[in-house]
């Protein structure tokens, strides 16, 4: 399986999130300071922030694609984080800043779903956010802005990473990469979101992060330091390995290190497979939405997998 990867761009700097769109257009976060474009011919530009109020620069983590062209992008700062608003030309200027009359932590994700609610996942109130990397993780939240201003909808989670709503609109899905590792979702309510659900806790070697829906209905998962892809059934909360591109010493060693709750940087930032260089994150394309693109915490390209069933359409997939 791992045969079949091929790579598109180059160059790139912790292209951590990635999109695809029905054109062909792929987009990635990048930490030169914006957005990278990798065009259906194979060219590609830096969308760069040329105007912003950040002294550390900005850090893009995850990112969203608006109806006009601009771009979201959660910045992950050291200490400050919130939504940014990037356009082509590099203005970049603060969308959101804080919340519950508290200042935003370094931001994880953020998107918009169907219905064109913002979504905006913190992972943790810790500084350093390392110091999280642990099986007690419980201070992530959930940020929503559905035009009548933007608040907390959901706290106490395990090291909140990416979420989306599922196709048919009902909930709310989240990874919570550490604490008790597991998929989580939430009814979607007229008021935001009910009470969380486990789908699934996973095990050893596990750190979920990125996530994507099959035209099917079923969840895509992807863990960082195993090079996991893993099918989900969100009714039984089953699940199948259908890809992984692993070192299983160095899996080992980052897993014990999570259980002692001494994980540091160092276990994230090595690579722990042959091809992958720590996958993150996740996105249907292609003409049939039968390619993967995976982005990596420490590659320099979008990785491209065959996949055996087509994706769901992401709210952004006509833009």
């Amino acid at each position: 399986m791992v045969a079949a990867l091929s790579f598109a761009g180059r160059g790139l700097v912790r292209p951590e999130c990635v999109l695809a769109t029905e054109a062909g257009d792929l987009f990635t976060a990048d930490w030169r300071g914006g957005v990278a474009h990798i065009f259906p011919d194979g060219s590609q530009a830096l969308h760069a922030a040329t105007s912003f109020d950040l002294p550390e620069g900005l850090r893009p983590n995850g990112i969203a694609l608006e109806a006009d062209g601009r771009f979201l992008i959660a910045h992950l700062g050291e200490t400050e984080g919130g939504v940014w608003q990037l356009d082509r030309a590099g203005q970049c200027r603060p969308l959101l800043r804080e919340v519950d009359g508290i200042t935003l932590p370094p931001a994880n994700f953020v998107t918009r779903d169907a219905m064109g609610r913002l979504w905006l996942t913190v992972s943790t109130r810790v500084v350093p956010r390392q110091d999280d990397w642990h099986p007690d993780a419980n201070t992530g939240f959930i940020v929503l802005d559905d035009g009548r201003g933007p608040r907390i909808v959901a706290d106490g989670l395990g090291y909140t990473n990416e979420c989306a709503t599922d196709p048919a609109g009902r909930f709310l899905y989240v990874n919570e990469t550490y604490g008790p590792r597991r998929l989580s979702r939430f009814p979607l309510t007229a008021d935001g979101v009910g009470a969380r659900q486990t789908v699934l806790e996973f095990g050893a070697g596990t750190f979920p992060d990125g996530l994507a829906f099959d035209a099917e209905g079923r969840v895509w998962v992807v863990s960082i330091v195993s090079n996991r892809l893993i099918r989900v059934d969100p009714a039984t909360g089953a699940q199948h390995v259908w890809f992984e591109d692993s070192d299983p010493a160095h899996t080992a060693w980052v897993e014990t290190a999570f259980v002692a709750g001494t994980m540091l940087r160092e276990h994230v930032d090595r690579q722990g497979g042959k091809s992958l260089r720590n996958a993150s994150s996740l996105a249907f394309g292609g003409k049939d939405l039968r390619t993967g693109y995976i982005g990596c915490l420490a590659g320099d390209s979008v990785a491209m997998l065959p996949m055996p069933v087509a994706g769901h359409p992401p709210a952004h997939w006509l833009y």
